[in-house]
């Protein structure tokens, strides 16, 4: 599955003919959390950089006029802008739940894009919206369990003729919306350990009908070198980590963002209902404790972007409340952030973090 790679002890990520250098996948986090600037820079350091589509055009003058043509627009822009800065592999993430997301993968494909991550719903009509004439990229459905897996890649197969080129598995300790009740983000069945074995081991006879190889990569709780060594012993051939690259230089949103997370503490770190229906890991503030007693508060929705959103429920639109935090706006939004967010405590650069990581994947062998 994976070479060594010569400058670390690290294995590189092999996906169908993409080599990936080092086996760290920067996730994609929405609302211009993850764009250009630290999608390149993890490019740049041999890992795979992720530009989100979720909210990408909402700073767009055309907005509020044609939202889904503003972010169209904006996600091109932002892949050719990032293509521009690096030479290295480059992905993009999109939730199922978006609506029109069939458009902003074709999108990103034709910009030409490497890798397309699909979240927040089973992706079975992914294949069919590639525009055949152009290049295809790796696509890499995040799941949270094995069932999910081996019914993608029945339909995919018999569908489409392939199966996914990767899967993210992502364990209930990540940032942002969940893909667990709120009774399994504790549960120890659900650990990342334990569902990472249970996908490996639903795809094994898929593999071997197909005669075809599925890197899983492991996402949620992973920090250090050392998480990265165990889940790769376990049978992972890479890790996606988000929470890490927010405080960092090059990551897309506002200093009083990613102070956030070097000054939050373990008790800071909580579960909310989310307006689209999923639990969701945050960083509590004022905005966050003003809405966790249900007021009698309606709020019209002004984008219609979530097809899973509760509208007639909702008491804030999260969509606007993630947009603020970007800015740094924390009055009026919050923060995603994992689980493990309490234990960063410096703003650095993407080189430092990847350099942290691999002494200290190289110190546990």
């Amino acid at each position: 599955m994976s070479d060594v790679n010569s400058q670390n002890c690290m294995p590189k990520l092999v996906i169908g003919d993409l080599e990936i250098n080092k086996p760290i996948i920067q996730g994609g986090m929405g609302l211009g959390v993850s764009l250009a600037g630290l999608a390149s820079a993890v490019a740049n350091e041999g890992g795979v950089g992720v530009i989100s589509a979720v909210g990408i055009g909402m700073f767009d003058s055309e907005f509020k006029s044609n939202p889904l043509q503003a972010n169209l627009k904006c996600l091109r822009e932002e892949i050719i802008k990032a293509r521009g800065m690096t030479d290295g592999v480059l992905g993009f993430n999109i939730l199922i739940a978006i609506s029109n997301h069939t458009d902003y993968i074709r999108v990103a494909q034709e910009a030409g894009i490497d890798m397309v991550f699909t979240g927040a719903g089973l992706p079975l009509d992914v294949p069919g919206c590639l525009n055949p004439d152009v290049k295809r990229p790796k696509l890499v459905p995040i799941v949270s369990g094995g069932r999910a897996a081996a019914m993608i890649c029945r339909r995919w197969k018999k569908r489409h003729g392939f199966v996914p080129d990767a899967f993210v598995v992502e364990g209930p300790l990540a940032g942002g919306h969940l893909g667990f009740s709120k009774e399994e983000i504790s549960d120890p069945k659900c650990s990342l350990d334990n569902i990472l074995v249970d996908v490996l081991e639903s795809i094994k006879d898929i593999e071997s009908n197909y005669g075809q190889s599925i890197p899983v990569i492991a996402a949620g709780g992973i920090y250090t070198g050392k998480d990265i060594k165990r889940v790769l012993e376990l049978g992972a051939s890479g890790v996606q980590m988000g929470t890490r690259f927010v405080a960092t230089e090059e990551c897309d949103v506002s200093d009083i963002f990613k102070k956030l997370y070097v000054e939050c503490k373990e008790e800071d770190i909580r579960i909310i209902d989310s307006p689209i229906g999923l639990p969701g890991r945050v960083i509590n503030n004022a905005f966050v404790e003003m809405f966790s007693g249900k007021p009698d508060i309606k709020v019209k929705c002004p984008y219609a972007c979530i097809t899973s959103c509760k509208r007639d429920k909702a008491l804030y639109c999260i969509a606007e409340a993630l947009l603020h935090a970007k800015v740094g706006d924390m009055k009026e939004g919050f923060a995603f952030a994992g689980a493990n967010a309490y234990r960063i405590k410096e703003i650095i650069t993407v080189h430092e973090l990847f350099e942290q990581l691999c002494n200290d994947y190289c110190a546990s062998n």
